[in-house]
């Protein structure tokens, strides 16, 4: 019987995977037996992550790749289809944000940083365009692939402190709608563009924002609870299923859509 959801046997190449989101996301494929390519910066963070990938998929590799640097993009997509001969999906899960990007509670907006904002936009924004030009070159060639971005609900809404990450978050909702009509039209149906837009989980970046050391919500993490209907934060395993349908062939038919995945944040007035 067909499995429109079977993903096993694809090439994923994930970027920004050893990340809490997309590193997981990254596990996850592996589990499902595709052959994923963990792309980052950190050699250590990247073995560690291959040898944990491989114990369910042997055929996973991962390369030292710098997002914003073309060449080095370039050479891995050369490597990647010397060993698989095509390539699926392109997964853009690598961002982040920067303290002089964000606007203090002491302070306003006229404190902003420009250069640790333009930083942020290039990293999120310019890091998600780049490899997408780089291996949706492969996807030209072939008539087929997908890419998955990843955004976020502070691209939806005016979340405060954080500006300059959501300024890129909102530029890769609308990159994502416009590359969707313009692959669709230029190439076929065949080449597929859509995000996810996580809500609010935990990370590494965030946990001092929006838990104490004892594990509860700082006076921010309570005001995002109380925006998000399901009263708590996200786990990195309830992004997996959505990630996972926009990959299959069982959403053959959507691009150009930007789903939340936020436990009703994204639907809720707050009242």
């Amino acid at each position: 019987m067909e499995n429109l959801f079977d993903i096993s046997g694809k090439v994923i190449v994930i970027t920004g995977a050893t990340g809490v989101l997309a590193g997981e996301l990254a596990q996850y494929f592996a589990r499902c037996k595709a052959n994923v390519v963990f792309l980052g910066r950190n050699v250590a963070k990247l073995d560690s992550a291959l040898e944990r990938a491989e114990k369910n998929n042997p055929c996973c590799c991962a390369f030292k790749c710098d997002v914003l640097d073309r060449s080095s993009l370039e050479h891995v997509r050369g490597e990647v289809l010397k060993k698989y001969g095509r390539i699926d999906a392109i997964v853009n899960g690598a961002g982040g944000n920067m303290p002089g990007a964000t606007i203090p509670d002491n302070s306003n907006f006229f404190s902003l940083d420009f250069d640790a904002w333009r930083a942020v936009v290039e990293l999120n924004l310019g890091g998600t365009l780049l490899p997408t030009l780089v291996f949706g070159e492969v996807f030209q060639a072939q008539k087929s692939g997908v890419v998955l971005n990843f955004s976020s609900m502070t691209a939806q809404s005016a979340v405060t402190r954080v500006f300059g990450y959501s300024n890129a978050k909102a530029g890769i909702d609308n990159f994502t709608k416009w590359l969707a009509v313009e692959l669709a039209k230029k190439i076929g149906e065949g080449v597929r563009v859509n995000a996810i837009a996580p809500g609010f989980f935990i990370s590494e970046q965030n946990r001092a924002l929006l838990t104490n050391p004892d594990g509860s919500p700082t006076q921010r993490g309570a005001k995002v609870m109380a925006k998000t209907p399901f009263g708590r934060f996200g786990k990195a395993e309830e992004i997996f299923g959505a990630a996972h349908f926009l990959i299959s062939d069982a959403s053959k038919f959507i691009t150009g859509i930007v789903l939340p995945i936020d436990g009703g944040f994204s639907c809720f007035s707050g009242v």
